[in-house]
């Protein structure tokens, strides 16, 4: 009895050594800093494959990820919107490269799990080293992933996959250029009916010259166009004119 007694303690005190020894984990809540456009390199390991690039998000399920290694993506870049993934190289467009289908299936799970917590007002997950973790799952598997104080992607994971990916020298991307252009193209046309108003008021009619003639000569008013260039003579009632006189046979 006191064996039983005596091993039942030893079991119960390891229990509480190992739950003791290992790190326990706060849940707590943090800025959402994801629901951004953004510019990041990234290095990403899926199972034996590593490769590095440029990824960019440019809003919800518009993404795309440009491979500067290894030599057999170098120079490709997948373009993800919304359910359509193009790849180009070097401006080119062509069909998905085998050795790109990988790399794609994840960036679709990344493109995934980002969106739908950006869409979020705060984010929720364990807080580790001033690292919020925030797990999640998908289709694909479960993820977790990891943002800074700021709330922006650090890295993503997804262990059953053997996906990691991590992000550094996050820039966010200014206003898209389209915007821009829509402003100027509708100041040029306002600009344009100011000049043809000017141009309509500018154009009026000839203005006309009012010539009085005295009253002793004669008690009219002719008015003249000031373009005309003609003469009049006007002969009043005083003025004398020469009578012929036809004599009688």
């Amino acid at each position: 009895m006191k064996r039983l007694v005596s091993f039942a303690v030893m079991i119960i005190t390891a229990v509480m050594f190992v739950a003791c020894s290992s790190p326990i984990k706060s849940e707590t809540s943090r800025k959402n800093g994801l629901n951004c456009a953004f510019e990041s390199s990234v290095n990403m390991t899926i199972d034996k494959l590593n490769a590095e690039g440029i990824i960019r998000r440019f809003g919800d399920g518009v993404w795309d990820v440009e491979f500067a290694t290894p030599n057999t993506l170098s120079g490709v870049k997948l373009s993800f919107d919304g359910g359509v993934v193009t790849a180009s190289y070097k401006g080119l467009d062509f069909s998905v490269p085998q050795s790109a289908l990988p790399v794609k299936a994840m960036m679709a799970n990344l493109i995934e799990a980002v969106d739908t917590n950006a869409r979020l007002d705060e984010l929720k997950g364990s807080e580790n080293d001033n690292v919020l973790e925030v797990s999640g799952s998908l289709d694909g598997g479960d993820y977790i992933i990891s943002v800074g104080k700021d709330g922006k992607l650090i890295s993503f994971e997804m262990e059953n996959n053997k996906l990691k990916m991590i992000f550094s020298d996050m820039k966010e991307m200014l206003s898209a250029p389209a915007e821009t252009t829509s402003v100027t193209t509708t100041t040029t046309t306002t600009e344009q009916v100011t000049e043809t108003e000017i141009v309509t008021e500018t154009e009026s009619a000839p203005e006309t010259e009012v010539i009085e003639i005295p009253e002793d000569n004669a008690e009219e008013v002719i008015e003249v166009p000031e373009s005309a260039e003609e003469t009049f003579d006007i002969i009043g009632e005083d003025t004398e004119q020469p009578v012929d006189f036809i004599e009688e046979y």
